[in-house]
């Protein structure tokens, strides 16, 4: 039995490890996971693929088609037609009733039909290969949205985790500080109630350090979603950057460079495709037919039948060219045109509207740059001072010039500016990002 537990053990241990297995990811690593393996990047480059299968179909309508055809026909009762019998000598109004055909009759051949001129064709092929391009541009866009999201989500971990670490720091400095007061209340120089009020603080201070635990799991578990990683992996996320990097924010933007816009112009030339293939309907087509058959006849089955057996074969073959000129289709195609016209327009004005958005976006995302680089400078001035006040602060309670008020106060503000400082810059890399997206640059992050 103790074995059995111990195997049993042994085995429940290397399931719990392999299901927590670790991974390390820097901010590349995670976006290129997420490229690979991210359902949505998946759906694109399946779509990039049935595009393939797209043009092939368009393709097909101008190559030939090429048929067998074959049939087996037994007529119990033949028909029966009334014809002139004076043609046959006989007297005049003499009606004769004849069965024409045979109870048996089977037919095979091979039927060729190919299109010389179909202008909707044409256009297909055109409309068949922007059609690939569309999706290529809706992969790129696609990978951008993931780009976006996974650098957002790791860095929002990263920063959360800075924020863990100074509030560890916030906590170790407030433990010092309540044994110094626990010292002082031994030696009969401090008021119980400020040790008291030191535990509630420690406490306090414990409570948000468990609350920015909790949601570094979330963020990681988001993050992991979108990645497109099991939940149940655990990530040991690399040392980020934080350096500032100078931005040119003067630089004007080609929104035209960003995939938003390039996929809406991709679309507005389907759209003209598209009406340039209503409008083929006025055309004429004309389109080349032709076929050889075998005919065999008679009283039996034909099927491996000579004439000695009273059926006979026949061959016969036909060549034809067949051209179809539209008069009047009771202006269906006249209504169709109008429709894909307004179509165009609507996309115009998307288009227009877009272009104007994505503008806004990279003012916005330059104005958050310089935003941030002032945050930061105002920030770390602010964390130095507040860093001094503290320091003061303890030594005049330590002399009895402070109160534990003001103690406490100087601690807060302290960590109050380390959250500001750690924000700041959290900004300043999601404006990064941001500038990057506005630049149509993101894939630079790969």
């Amino acid at each position: 039995m103790n074995k059995v537990t111990i195997i049993l053990f042994f085995l429940l241990a290397v399931i719990k490890v392999q299901a927590q297995e670790i991974k390390e990811l820097t901010l590349k690593d995670a976006i290129n996971y997420a490229l690979e393996n991210k359902s949505d990047a998946k759906k694109a480059q399946l779509e990039i693929e049935n595009s393939n299968y797209k043009i092939s179909e368009v393709r097909s309508r101008a190559l030939p088609e090429i048929a067998a055809i074959g049939g087996l026909t037994y007529n119990p009762i033949l028909q029966t037609n009334v014809i002139d019998g004076s043609a046959f000598g006989g007297p005049p109004g003499t009606i004769i009733e004849a069965a024409f055909g045979q109870k048996w009759s089977s037919n095979a051949g091979i039927t060729l039909n190919q299109t010389l001129f179909d202008q909707s064709v044409f256009i297909g092929l055109k409309a068949a290969k922007s059609t690939k391009e569309f999706y290529q541009l809706n992969k790129e866009l696609t990978d951008d949205q993931i780009i976006e999201r996974v650098a957002q989500s790791y860095i929002q971990i990263f920063i959360t985790k800075q924020s863990l670490k100074t509030i560890a720091i916030n906590l170790e400095n407030t433990e010092k500080t309540k044994n110094i007061i626990k010292g002082l209340f031994e030696s009969g120089l401090a008021r119980k109630i400020d040790l008291d009020r030191m535990v509630v603080r420690i406490a306090n201070i414990n409570t948000q350090k468990q609350n920015i635990e909790n949601a570094i799991v979330l963020q990681e578990n988001a993050l992991k979603f979108y990645m497109g990683m099991p939940l149940n992996t655990t990530l040991e996320l690399s040392e980020l950057d934080m350096s500032i990097e100078p931005q040119d924010i003067l630089a004007d933007i080609d929104v035209t460079k960003r995939n938003e816009f390039s996929l809406l112009k991709k679309q507005e030339e389907l759209l003209t495709y598209q009406l340039a293939s209503i409008k083929s309907a006025y055309y004429p087509t004309l389109s080349l037919s032709g076929s050889y058959n075998f005919l065999g006849q008679g009283a039996e089955m034909p099927w491996f039948k000579k004439p000695a057996d009273g059926v006979y074969w026949s061959d016969f073959a036909s060549i034809g060219l067949n051209l179809r000129i539209p008069i009047f289709s009771g202006f269906g195609t006249k209504a169709r045109v109008n429709q894909s016209n307004n179509s165009i327009g609507q996309l115009k004005v998307d288009i227009e509207n877009t272009k104007l958005a994505l503008e806004l976006d990279g003012k916005n995302a330059k104005k958050q740059i310089e935003n941030s680089l002032i945050t930061i400078k105002t920030q770390e001035k602010n964390k130095q001072l507040a860093e001094e006040i503290l320091n003061n602060t303890k030594n005049n309670y330590k002399q009895g010039l402070a109160s534990l008020t003001e103690v406490i106060d100087s601690e807060n503000a302290l960590y109050e500016a380390q959250n500001n400082y750690t924000v700041a810059l959290l900004n300043y890399k999601l404006a990064e990002i941001q500038l990057l997206k506005s630049k149509g640059e993101l894939n630079t992050l790969k």
